[in-house]
């Protein structure tokens, strides 16, 4: 039996950005480990309890208005902890949370528009992480004809070296996919690997979606400066504009050495994207559009 192991926590003190994000900020990646919430026993990692609390201080902290929850591969399809979340911050603020959930293919029409009621924007296909998946690749065209006509998408999470054996299909899909983490591509490998190629690929072919977000993810180090994945970042602004979104990835889960403090990856954020303008674009007015908020 493989051992489940215990990740660290986030760093529970964020400081606040040297810059003052744009009203309306979104942060498009998220989870949520709240007590009382069964995790799967098919899960590659414990968590540390990181709260919706939290995610309130951490949020007004960073100055961040809105919220994406993504479904965490350690509670399976069990999406109750993130659309729990979803709804308590709707009922303080309407309209402020929306949610990524995980499903298997014994989903109801039904159930999807409660889902999409609620604020459900898309299903969450994660195969990086140990239990994140139960979808076959080859149920994806079914699960696109029945989400379609939500306006919903798909989200992919894989090893960055499982790019270029996806593309064909990536270029297939009939819904638009949206991929986090810079895909995985490593930031030493630079802008040239065909890894990354591929992601600028997909981005200007106008279908994806890319999240710059988990920078420790991708970087030579866990810890800023993050000088290496500022030209990818850059370069995925530059091929895709309006199709770039932010996130934190908090509370950094399946971490076990260091987690960066939040604000450090805002201030690389603001570095990559030095111009006012294309700030707002990626984290409010593209996020909204994509979301619905």
């Amino acid at each position: 039996m493989t051992e489940i192991r215990d990740c660290i926590a986030p760093d529970r003190n964020p400081r606040r950005p040297r810059l003052r994000l744009p009203k309306g900020a979104v942060d498009t990646h998220v989870h949520v480990f709240e007590p009382g919430y069964a995790l799967s026993p098919a899960r590659g990692y414990t968590p540390p309890y990181s709260t919706l609390a939290d995610l309130r201080h951490l949020h007004a902290t960073l100055g961040v208005e809105r919220v994406v929850f993504t479904q965490p591969s350690i509670y399976g399809i069990d999406n109750s902890a993130i659309l729990d979340g979803m709804a308590a911050l709707n009922r303080q603020t309407p309209d402020r949370a929306r949610a990524v959930v995980a499903l298997d293919m014994n989903f109801t029409e039904k159930d999807l528009e409660k889902m999409d009621r609620a604020g459900v924007r898309g299903v969450r296909l994660n195969t990086d992480n140990k239990g994140g998946m139960p979808i076959a690749f080859d149920d994806i065209p079914e699960l696109s004809a029945r989400i379609r006509p939500f306006g919903w998408h798909l989200e992919f999470l894989f090893p960055g070296k499982d790019i270029l054996e996806l593309m064909p299909l990536f270029r297939a899909l009939a819904v638009p996919m949206s991929i986090a983490h810079f895909a995985y591509q490593p930031a030493t490998a630079g802008v040239q690997a065909k890894g990354f190629q591929a992601l600028l690929e997909l981005v200007r072919a106008g279908n994806a979606w890319i999240k710059i977000s988990g920078a420790n993810r991708v970087s030579r180090g866990d810890l800023p400066p993050y000088d290496d994945v500022a030209p990818m970042a850059r370069a995925l602004v530059e091929a895709g504009p309006g199709r770039i979104m932010w996130g934190t990835d908090w509370p950094h889960p399946n971490k076990y050495a260091v987690n960066p403090n939040d604000g450090d990856l805002v201030d690389a954020f603001c570095e990559w994207v030095g111009d006012e303008a294309t700030r707002q674009e990626i984290m409010v007015d593209t996020p909204a559009k994509f979301y619905r908020f």
